[in-house]
């Protein structure tokens, strides 16, 4: 999805390059085709909940932008495509990216966090029932506990230790802190290829309970490749 011509672009934040690829019409239009689908479930809500999703990503990805910009990294563009989405920086050492990494999922939780609480504001200051119409207040309230529970997901779904989400990237930084990089690079493939293995059935699982479905397959033979890779750098070292 790298390789897709942008449709838009624009500067966001801090005049950091943003763009849209073709594929998140893909998304938006896959999310409120399945959504309209639902027993009474409006268009416009599926409208509404592909807007959250794309913002939500969009924000994590610039909490990776920030990461990279505070400690003096050049970041290069901001890409969202209907897999998720990717912040393309200059090459930073490992403690600088793991800050860098860090961030998308910090600003996810954050953002839970703050949702939560303005959803449970907004519950709370509900007019009486018998003077003012509650549903404005309940519509407003309903749509930030998704929110806010759409990025608690994200970020724990971006802290799965696979390759190339953050959670493998943050992995193989903290086996560096305590392992030669062989080590760690090998480490990080074996990890990441047991959850590669065991992602489609997952998914085939999540999507008969639950509905839910990700346009996400991680790469099982670039975790092979890290394995082999490792093993391959510590017999070069021993020589």
């Amino acid at each position: 999805m790298e390789n897709e011509t942008s449709i838009l672009r624009f500067r966001g934040p801090w005049g950091v390059p943003i763009e849209i690829a073709p594929s998140v019409l893909f998304l938006v239009g896959l999310i409120v085709m399945v959504n309209a689908s639902a027993a009474g479930a409006a268009l416009g809500d599926g409208v509404i909940l592909a807007v959250i999703l794309v913002l939500s990503i969009l924000l994590h990805e610039l909490g990776h932008a920030w990461g990279a910009m505070v400690q003096g990294v050049r970041v290069d563009r901001i890409v969202l495509h209907g897999g998720g989405g990717f912040c393309r920086h200059a090459a930073a050492g490992a403690r600088a990216s793991e800050l860098i990494v860090a961030m998308g999922p910090i600003v996810n939780l954050g953002l839970w966090a703050v949702l939560s609480l303005g959803a449970e504001a907004i519950w709370f200051s509900m007019p009486d029932p018998t003077q003012n119409d509650p549903y404005v207040y309940l519509y407003v309230a309903e749509w930030l506990w998704f929110a806010a529970h759409l990025n608690l997901m994200l970020f724990a779904l971006n802290l799965i230790p696979v390759q190339p989400l953050d959670g493998g990237k943050l992995l193989h930084l903290g086996l560096l802190r305590v392992m030669s990089e062989a080590r760690a690079l090998q480490v990080a493939g074996a990890v990441g290829l047991v959850c590669a293995l065991v992602w489609l059935p997952a998914m085939i699982v999540m999507f008969v309970t639950f509905g839910f479905v990700l346009l996400f397959l991680p790469n099982i033979a670039m975790h092979w490749h890290m394995v082999r890779g490792g093993r391959r750098l510590d017999r070069l070292r021993r020589r």
